[in-house]
């Protein structure tokens, strides 16, 4: 697979859905330590303007999250793998969930992370975080962890990503979440185009394949993807020439 030619494309026609972690920001040690190169936030200002509000982050993260990495930026966003979601007008929903059986869940699981140094339990709306970067050693008895304080307690999603391990409440996805945005206002009637590096993201790509949009895989790995970028910043470069492009023909 290669990556997608900006010949093919329009401002006035594209929609533009970006994870974040591995695709806008580097991957770090610890989740609060990424940024966003200001070249960057300044493609996807650019990008934001020339297709006149079609673009979207569709992360993991919590949409305040990704409103403080690309301040003063303020785009479209759905966090939490689909839990909530900011249309292009503003407008905020959220999927209900039970916060009093999350807050369970989340001190059982401190306690497993409590006794291992290096862990880090990262609290979100509606979901918890078990990072293991640091601990890769702990990989396989981190989902044990994560399969044990969930016995009993059913309804919670368990997701899979780099050195990183999720639970999360409820059932809204981010094939859930493009799928809403490309129901409305100005992402309707556009050609999706969706790029994510983790396997959580495969969701999404499956729901652009089946509304003939493009997908992008940044990096290695297994995907349902039909195009592929060699990293972070091989993609960041063809985000910012596909600014360009849709500057020149505005």
């Amino acid at each position: 697979m290669t990556t997608l030619d900006h010949a093919a494309l329009r401002p006035e026609s594209t929609a533009i859905f970006l994870d974040f972690d591995g695709t806008l920001a580097d991957l770090a040690e610890r989740p609060d330590a990424v940024s966003v190169p200001p070249a960057t936030r300044e493609t996807l200002a650019r990008l934001d303007k020339s297709t006149q509000g079609a673009v979207a982050i569709v992360t993991g993260r919590t949409i305040d999250d990704i409103d403080r990495f690309l301040a003063p930026l303020k785009l479209a966003v759905a966090g939490v793998h689909g839990l909530e979601r900011r249309a292009a007008g503003g407008e905020r929903t959220a999927v209900p969930i039970d916060e009093e059986k999350l807050a369970v869940v989340c001190k059982r699981l401190r306690t497993y992370t409590d006794a291992n140094p290096g862990l880090l339990l990262e609290t979100k709306q509606g979901s918890l975080a078990l990072h293991y970067r640091q601990r890769p050693d702990l990989a396989d008895e981190c989902l044990t962890a994560v399969h044990r304080v969930l016995d009993g307690y059913p309804g919670f999603q368990i997701l899979h990503g780099k050195m990183v391990i999720e639970i999360k409440a409820g059932k809204a996805t981010k094939a859930d979440a493009v799928a809403a945005f490309m129901d409305e206002p100005p992402f309707k009637g556009r050609v999706a185009i969706f790029a994510g590096d983790d396997v959580t993201d495969e969701d999404a790509f499956r729901e652009i394949a089946r509304i003939s949009g493009i997908s992008i895989k940044i990096g290695g790995g297994a995907t349902v993807a039909s195009f592929r970028t060699e990293g972070t910043d091989s993609f960041r470069k063809w985000l910012q020439h596909l600014a360009e492009r849709f500057e020149s023909v505005n």
